[in-house]
């Protein structure tokens, strides 16, 4: 027999389920059968709870554990019903008030029910009958008939409870001034015969330190311990948010004295929720404002990770979206805001505004310190409602000294809801704005404002507690109309939260930080006021009015530099132009080129009769001369940039550039190009054509070949023109900090002649001319012995060719890798052009001058001597004797 090692599944209870420690949802769906010892646990959905066994065991049998008893997932009705003031409650069956549970009240000496004592949870989950209280029993004088009437009444006042939050320390300690200031609040208004005659408020407080999981726990302890609350007034965004999600299962009012998450304004959210302190958007518009004041176009952004600095975020983004202006940088800590700092300082920002809480920002501003992300070139925007001196205060989380923080902070803005009225009026609680200060410092004690968490947010603590008597003294008139009173309010009674809700809703009063007025989200009204830190102190600066669009400037601020920083580094644009001193230079030589290409083309024009000069074949050293002169004026444009013309003419520039180089160059070497041509086709064939050859060069096929490589030359240029015409392109380089200390970069730029397929097309035009300059270097090498009276210079020319091709075949790569400096690459450039035409005109023309010269001199020579033999000989016919008789003197 084999012994049983596993369980079978089993069903869920309904409405619930089963977890499954240590198996994945596919495991979970292909497993049939589990091993022994194995755990499953139910679990039940909503608001539901397991009545039964909650954990089975695979037990080695192959049955579960506890099988015997059934597990249900019931509906759990209020737990408020199984407590009772003044009384006792006993539930059967024990444990939590489900399905079935009866409920058995009774109460203590001295008090009697009123009410019904019995109470059943229905499947449903709610009690069959409202909750009984205990009323005190009080006996009467005796009537004048005899008998004993005992009546009930209520004691002088009946209380009404408000459960509240305090946060006494955390990331915001508020409570150490708030609760001092709502507790003064409660004590005047219980003393006015005017608000709440039959009522006197109570405060029931716990420290949430402004933590939400903390706050968890209190509000558990708030709603399931007795007694009832009529309203919760947390603190603290976190809290609030969660206090105000939970609130409206429990037909709770909440109003929040310490709460400025924009997320706390959606009403379909939190229907129930009122605060007497703004929406932290409301410091958005203000923002935004100054922004545009001081010309600000750019601004970086670092926030705390948590939902109140998130969606404050959010709405400021859409804000300057719509304004213009760009977020360049948004970083994001959770403790630890050391790397995201350093980001800002990485990516240049230098308007910033900062989101996070006073403890985080002597961290932030450490590490602003250390990076030296402040002084003149920086502004940081804060949040208002810090200590005056929060960044002298010595926190044991920081490695950074009281005069670190001081430097660092120095000249900050802030942006801070107007929290006390700046206007000396008595308010609904008869006390002015002054004198509610007074009267809190002596309910602190001394203690130091700056150092006191939420001193700020107190006024409005103050004004929460009156917003909320007054709302209920609002609601008592309509509700005795109804039959019902305010101590009639429970968890379950929806009735008179509306009227709370309604009554909070229109109110509208003056109060120690100015008109309280709620918008249509539950959110206060108010002002901003701007301040900034000098010398160590906030100095108010300003006030804006979002709802009328109205700053009102004071005037008063102080920068550091010599007024508000840029809101990045200015990048100045710097255009680098051709050295002067190298363009005239240079521009000199080619003057003097052009000047020596006219004297050497009058030469030639001049002396086209002379036999040895019309051997050279003076029409195509005409060609030469010319194209020399064309190459030697694209000198000119070569060197004209922005400095000399408008960026419009530019272009203009551009084809001068290209027309002048291109065409000169195939006039000037493509004739010579066509005398070494012809010269080899002619002369370096076999002997017997040689002789035939000679007779037939003919000058018009010397013209026709020049003519064909300026053609295409020509239509080369005309086609690049036309398809893709040359226009200005921009090169940057690497920005350059200025010698001098300023707040500034240099941005180097640098204007090219260039088109779309620039690449493309210069491959084609250098392709083309390096072919013909190695075929004109081979040629002039293959006629280097050649002698010919047709084309009597071809040596010369060759040697032209030579010099000419090898400058041109270093030169045009040279240039294109210097193309970026731009004195190197016209020196280089230009250089070599005057060079060649230089070369070009000395060989070909300099031999035929002095040839010419020598010619002329030896004709005058002989002349001369021509004559004196003529002379001599008719001195001999007409005196012969006296050559004979004086001989000897004729041999001297």
């Amino acid at each position: 027999q084999l012994e049983v090692i596993c369980c079978a599944i089993i069903r869920p209870p309904r409405d619930g389920g089963i977890r499954y420690r240590g198996l994945t949802q596919e495991q979970i769906r292909s497993v049939q059968i589990l091993p022994v010892d194995y755990e499953i646990e139910y679990i039940c959905r909503g608001n539901r709870v397991i009545v039964g066994p909650k954990v089975r065991k695979c037990l080695p049998n192959g049955t579960w554990t506890d099988m015997t008893q059934h597990s249900r997932c019931l509906l759990l009705c209020p737990r408020v019903w199984t407590s009772l003031e003044n009384g006792r409650v006993a539930a059967k069956p024990p444990g939590p008030p489900v399905e079935g549970t009866v409920l058995h009240y009774s109460c203590h000496a001295g008090f009697i029910l009123e009410g019904r004592n019995i109470s059943h949870c229905t499947k449903l989950g709610k009690w069959d009958a409202p909750k009984p209280t205990c009323l005190y029993l009080h006996k009467q004088k005796k009537k004048p008939f005899t008998s004993i009437v005992f009546t009930f009444v209520l004691s002088c006042k009946k209380k009404l409870y408000i459960g509240a939050l305090f946060p006494m320390s955390g990331g915001w300690p508020g409570g150490q001034a708030c609760m001092p200031s709502a507790q003064m609040a409660l004590d005047l208004v219980n003393n006015r015969s005017d608000i709440l005659p039959d009522y006197e408020l109570e405060l029931i407080h716990y420290d949430s330190m402004c933590d939400p999981g903390e706050a968890t726990k209190l509000l558990y302890d708030l709603l399931y311990t007795e007694p009832i609350k009529i309203v919760l007034m947390p603190g603290c965004s976190g809290v609030s948010t969660l206090v105000a999600e939970a609130a409206r299962m429990w037909n709770l009012i909440v109003l929040s004295y310490g709460s400025s998450s924009p997320a706390l304004s959606n009403r379909q959210r939190f229907p129930t929720f009122f605060r007497t302190h703004p929406s932290a958007t409301l410091h958005n518009p203000t923002r935004v404002q100054l922004f545009q004041k001081w010309k600000w176009t750019r601004i970086a952004t670092i926030q705390q990770t948590t939902e109140v600095f998130t969606s404050t975020l959010d709405d400021l983004e859409q804000r300057v979206k719509e304004a213009g202006i760009e977020i360049s940088v948004r970083q994001s800590f959770l403790t630890d805001p050391a790397v995201a700092v350093k980001n800002l300082k990485r990516q240049d920002a230098r308007i910033i505004v900062g989101l996070f809480y006073e403890t985080e920002a002597r961290k932030v501003f450490c590490e602003v310190f250390k990076e030296k992300l402040y002084g003149k070139k920086y502004v940081w925007f804060l949040i208002g409602w810090y200590a005056d001196n929060w960044f002298k205060i010595k926190d044991p989380a920081i490695n950074c000294t009281v005069e670190n923080m001081t430097e660092a902070v120095e000249g900050h803005v802030t942006t801070e809801i107007v929290m006390l009225n700046p206007e000396t009026v008595r308010g609904v609680s008869n006390m002015t704005s002054q004198e509610f200060i007074a009267a809190l410092m002596s309910r602190l004690g001394g203690k130091n404002p700056e150092e006191t968490g939420g001193f700020q947010e107190a006024p409005l603590a103050y004004d929460a507690v009156w917003a909320l008597a007054l709302a209920l003294n609002k609601t008592v008139a309509p509700l005795k109309a109804k039959g019902r009173r305010l101590e009639d309010f429970n968890y379950n009674n929806h009735d008179i939260t509306s009227e709370i809700y309604r009554a909070l809703n229109t109110s509208s009063f003056e109060g120690v930080s100015g008109q309280v007025v709620f918008d249509a989200q539950g959110s206060r009204m108010a002002m901003t006021l701007i301040e900034q830190l000098q010398g160590g102190s906030y100095k108010k600066i300003g006030y804006y009015d979002s709802s009328q669009k109205n700053l009102s400037w004071f005037g008063n601020d102080v920068w550091i530099g010599a007024g508000p920083p840029a809101d990045r580094t200015v990048v100045i644009e710097e255009y680098r132009f051709l050295s002067q001193k190298l363009f005239a230079a240079v521009s000199v030589f080619a003057g003097l080129g052009i000047l020596l290409g006219i004297v050497c083309l009058t030469f030639n024009i001049y002396n086209g009769n002379v036999r040895y000069i019309q051997n050279s074949q003076p029409y195509l050293n005409n060609m030469t001369a010319v194209g020399c002169m064309m190459a030697l004026a694209a000198v000119f444009p070569l060197g004209i940039d922005g400095h000399h013309v408008l960026r419009p003419q530019f272009p203009v520039v551009c084809q001068f550039r290209l027309w002048l180089l291109g065409l000169g160059f195939s006039l000037a070497y493509g004739s010579m190009f066509t005398k070494i041509w012809w010269v080899h086709t002619l002369f370096t064939k076999k002997d017997e054509k040689k002789e035939k050859k000679k007779q037939h060069l003919e000058p018009w096929k010397l013209y026709a070949t020049v003519g064909v490589l300026l053609a295409i030359d020509f239509l080369s240029l005309m086609i690049w023109q036309i398809v893709d015409p040359l226009h200005i392109t921009v090169e940057k380089f690497t920005t350059e900090a200025p010698k001098e200390d300023l707040d500034v970069l240099i941005q180097p730029l640098l204007e090219h002649c260039s088109s779309e397929k620039m690449n493309t097309w210069l491959g084609v035009v250098y392709g083309y001319k390096g072919l013909l300059l190695l075929l004109g270097i081979f040629l002039a090498y293959e006629t280097k012995s050649v002698s010919t009276e047709k084309i009597n210079d071809h040596r010369a020319v060759g040697m032209a060719i030579y010099n000419v091709a090898v400058l041109c075949l270093i030169t045009a790569p040279v240039t294109m890798i210097l193309s970026s400096q731009q004195d190197a690459s016209f020196a280089f450039a230009s250089l070599a052009i005057v060079f060649s035409a230089y070369i070009t005109l000395v060989v070909l023309f300099v031999p035929k001058v002095i040839q010419r010269s020598n010619v002329s001199l030896s004709a005058r020579l002989g002349t001369k001597s021509s004559l004196c033999c003529t002379m001599h000989e008719n001195h001999k016919l007409l005196k012969p004797h006296v050559v004979q008789s004086d001989s000897s003197v004729f041999d001297v």
